[in-house]
């Protein structure tokens, strides 16, 4: 069996992320990058089921600018075997990247498409439903577990009750939570060499794709900031702060 991966170039999670002077969205000059932290966890997934003999090939592919080349080489560096580019520097949207996922995923054939739930730049969390859609694929979304059957995977996924397991047919698409796995740090024997690995390149034109954005940012800006809290003496003195000085009562 085959995994596809797809793996995005975002702000490391780490940076403080500063709005630009005129609200049309946040600054990149000089800012860190890395691998979305979901999509690290599906890598991560991936490669554990190649390992455990479930899978002979963890393809890996990045919609981005060219500089996502990078993030493509730590994967490639974690273990993956193959890594497309499909290089644009549009700010591609949800449902242009399932499209072009859709034509990676009809030319490569995965028994399985491991992505994570969401970017953190965006938190969107469609991708991975959108692409069960347009393959016409079972999926399971906010996966903390997958076992992978003859011809079937069974899914724990979480759920505002609590866990849920569920069992899809493959070829299928799961989405990833953050408690499935503990991503692997890459070596730097396997840095060094990622860095000479090839990469297939590609265009969404060659997908049939158009990546003009369909929506419009009108303004971007930072989260106010918390206030202090207080402490109350008694049950009546909280409810009388929560009903006249809050408001949510």
């Amino acid at each position: 069996m085959k995994i596809l991966v797809p793996v995005k170039r975002v702000i490391d999670s780490n940076v403080k992320v500063r709005v630009l002077g005129d609200a049309s969205g946040v600054d990149l000059t000089a800012v860190k990058m890395s691998m979305n932290p979901f999509d690290e966890i599906s890598v991560e997934e991936a490669l554990r089921l190649k390992e455990a003999g479930k899978a002979e090939e963890v393809v890996v592919v990045s919609i981005g600018p060219a500089k996502a080349e990078e993030t493509l080489r730590t994967a490639l560096a974690m273990g993956a075997d193959r890594a497309i580019l499909v290089e644009t520097d549009d700010a591609v949207e949800p449902l242009a990247i399932a499209k072009i996922l859709k034509g990676v995923a009809d030319a490569e054939q995965p028994g399985l498409v491991i992505t994570g739930k969401q970017a953190i730049d965006d938190d969107s969390n469609q991708t991975g439903q959108m692409l069960a859609a347009l393959l016409g694929r079972p999926q399971a979304t906010f996966a903390s577990r997958i076992e992978i059957g003859e011809g079937s995977a069974t899914v724990t996924r979480e759920v505002d009750g609590g866990l849920q397991t569920i069992e899809i047919k493959l070829p299928a698409v799961v989405t990833t939570d953050l408690r499935l796995n503990e991503p692997r740090y890459a070596s730097l024997p396997n840095i060094m060499k990622a860095k000479k690995k090839p990469l297939e390149k590609k265009v969404p034109a060659d997908f049939g794709v158009d990546t003009t954005p369909r929506l419009k940012v009108l303004k971007t800006e930072e989260p106010s900031g918390r206030k202090a809290g207080v402490k109350v003496k008694s049950v009546a003195e909280l409810v009388d702060k929560l009903k006249n000085e809050a408001g949510v009562l």
